[in-house]
């Protein structure tokens, strides 16, 4: 009978079916000022329920020299929970659309010159949701988005709903070695493919190198997938500055050889992470570390 009862509850776990339906929900259908101003509460909500969220959030503050107090920490959740409602929003039939200025263009297209693709590192910032749809509709190169399954499947259902909405293509990714097959071709059609550089996937290698004096995890893929196509890798990193309005940063191209060598992959990711240190220095409250 407790087993019948469990399953016919509803799964009320943060990253449940849910609550995103329930996200979704307001962002659609909800009076444009719940959309505009109800999400840093609700941010705000989940960060007092959820401890142990609030302590990595209070954590990488500190990585930024912050001292992560429960303001700043409020301050990145509530950041988080506009981010997404916006990515609900956009394109749900309210006539939304984001904006977004991108500071350093020339880097991009440089990359872009060489004709072999652009491999688009990024970030769990604000502006995560915003990358894909905003490089799309600024170069006519189509963007792939590369992302991990998420644990709740439904869940995921929903949010792919949200991402078809923003003009998002996205490749899942897990611990199969062929699965960067379809990134390759993409990239020798000179396509873009954009994936997060400041988490490392279960089953997937990191480089250790340090962010901000602190040991810090990069992920490999995107040095090998560098590597394997010849194609430079730019770092994009985007922050909120208003509703639905974002800025974009671009940074300088980096490459790799065909066969590079340990030192030579060492030596990309210190870059990479040098430019999220500089990033996250400048703007700790648009950065949602929440994993370990």
């Amino acid at each position: 009978m407790f087993e019948r009862l469990r399953r016919a509850l509803p799964d009320l776990r943060h990253d449940s079916e849910f609550w995103r339906r329930a996200a979704r929900l307001g962002a659609v259908h909800g009076p444009d000022a719940f959309v505009r101003y109800s999400p840093p509460l609700i941010g705000v909500g989940w960060a007092l329920a959820l401890p142990g969220f609030r302590k990595r959030v209070a954590d990488a503050l500190r990585l930024s020299g912050s001292k992560g107090t429960p303001d700043e920490v409020a301050r990145v959740f509530a950041k988080y929970a506009l981010s997404l409602t916006e990515s609900f929003a956009v394109g749900s039939g309210r006539n939304e659309r984001m904006r977004a200025r991108i500071i350093g263009d020339a880097s991009f297209q440089a990359a872009r010159a060489l004709g072999r693709g652009v491999i688009v590192a990024t970030a769990h910032t604000s502006g995560w949701y915003a990358a894909g749809p905003i490089l799309g509709s600024v170069y006519e190169d189509e963007v792939l988005v590369v992302m991990q399954h998420e644990r709740d499947s439904a869940a995921e259902n929903v949010q792919q709903g949200a991402r078809d909405k923003l003009g998002l293509k996205v490749v899942h990714v897990g611990t199969d070695p062929l699965a960067a097959v379809p990134l390759l071709a993409h990239l020798r059609r000179g396509g873009i493919v954009a994936l997060q550089a400041d988490r490392v996937p279960p089953g997937q290698r990191g480089v250790e190198v340090s962010l901000a004096g602190a040991p810090f995890a990069v992920p490999e893929g995107p040095l090998q997938l560098s590597a394997a196509s010849g194609a430079p890798i730019v770092v994009v990193l985007g922050r909120r500055v208003g509703f639905l309005d974002y800025e974009v940063e671009v940074k300088d191209k980096l490459t790799l050889p065909r066969r590079p060598s340990r030192e030579e992959i060492v030596r990309a990711a210190g870059q990479i992470a040098r430019e999220l240190e500089a990033f996250v220095l400048a703007h700790p409250t648009d950065w949602f570390h929440f994993r370990q």
